[in-house]
């Protein structure tokens, strides 16, 4: 049984990374962990953060790069009940997706759901995780609120618009181009606000009769944070993913006291995998059957193979993709 495999390696973290298709040790997994060999990874702005030499993974995690990925358990580790060699899945994972196998936590599988290819599941952990603990978990999404997502063509975006619009929620997004926004409204956005050319905030009052969003999911911060503030309803809910931005804005706090709102922020990456596993519950309980009944569906905006994961990275970084970018081994 060999001891290598293919995966892509940073040769020179910073601006002018290069990635390189190299061998490393095959890992194997420990208790409570399986081993894939992988079908098709996920590609995350997060990546891109960690090949700059930005964001570090977590203590434990694999240095090599992929935090999702997709493909069949070929191995089991002890204490691993629920799953068994041969079960085709995919995975949020803390690292390691861009090689031929990866280790997962038994805390962090899903199933592949129905009518859907084990190339194209790659696309659907990391946004479910991350679009399920924000929008139910910290902005406390109730029926019959309203929602703005930023970056609608995002894979996070694409999947929120789709899960609030199968649960009823009408949805205001935004995205930089005519094409992203009429994919987004295809998907079930009510609205979608091509930034360049309007501002959002005053969409979504129209959109929502005067009121605003009840809940906002943003990942651009900057001066996007003070326009949340009078894009929201009262008690409106604020959750920031990301600072695509900045990190740093000059802020007028007084519309965030007169509404009452909430802000907060969140990270998903650095969670335990029992805290990952609590999430992994709720999508498999809340949001597989609707993928299950074809209801929410992966969007994927192109295929590269492993070996061209630096020309992957480009269109990311270039935001010239709808949903999300996969590495096929």
């Amino acid at each position: 049984m060999t001891t290598t495999m293919k995966a892509i390696k940073v040769a020179n973290p910073g601006p002018t990374y290069v990635l390189e298709l190299t061998e490393i040790s095959k890992p194997a997994p420990g208790a409570g962990e399986v081993l894939i060999k992988v079908a098709a990874a996920g590609l995350n702005r997060a990546d891109i953060a960690q090949s700059m030499g930005m964001y570090p993974p977590p203590p434990g995690a694999p240095d090599t790069l992929g935090m999702e990925a997709s493909g069949e358990i070929v191995a089991v580790g002890s204490d691993v009940s629920k799953w068994n060699a041969g079960d085709k899945v995919c995975t949020l994972l803390g690292g390691g997706g861009y090689a031929q196998y990866c280790v997962a936590s038994e805390h962090c599988l899903l199933p592949i759901p129905k009518g859907v290819d084990v190339v194209s599941a790659a696309a659907l952990p990391e946004v479910h995780f991350t679009v399920w603990t924000n929008l139910i978990d910290s902005a406390r999404l109730k029926p019959g609120d309203s929602v703005l997502i930023h970056g609608g063509s995002s894979g996070i975006g694409t999947a929120a618009i789709q899960l609030c619009a199968a649960r009823g929620h009408l949805v205001v997004t935004t995205a930089g181009s005519a094409e992203k926004c009429a994919a987004c409204e295809k998907l079930g956005a009510k609205r979608a606000v091509n930034y360049r050319e309007q501002d959002f905030v005053d969409a979504v009052k129209e959109a929502t009769g005067g009121k605003g969003a009840d809940v906002i999911l943003d990942m651009v911060g900057g001066d996007y944070i003070e326009k949340n503030f009078r894009a929201a309803a009262i008690w409106g809910r604020i959750v920031n993913i990301a600072f695509q931005k900045g990190m740093t804005a000059n802020v007028n706090f007084a519309p965030m006291l007169m509404k009452r709102l909430s802000l907060m922020a969140t990270t998903l990456r650095a969670r335990s995998n029992a805290e990952k596993g609590v999430i992994r519950n709720a999508l498999l309980k809340e949001v597989w059957p609707l993928i299950d009944a074809g209801k929410i569906k992966p969007v994927v905006d192109r295929i590269f193979p492993l070996a061209e994961a630096q020309a992957a990275h480009a269109r990311m970084a270039q935001s010239e993709h709808t949903g999300k970018i996969l590495l096929r081994l």
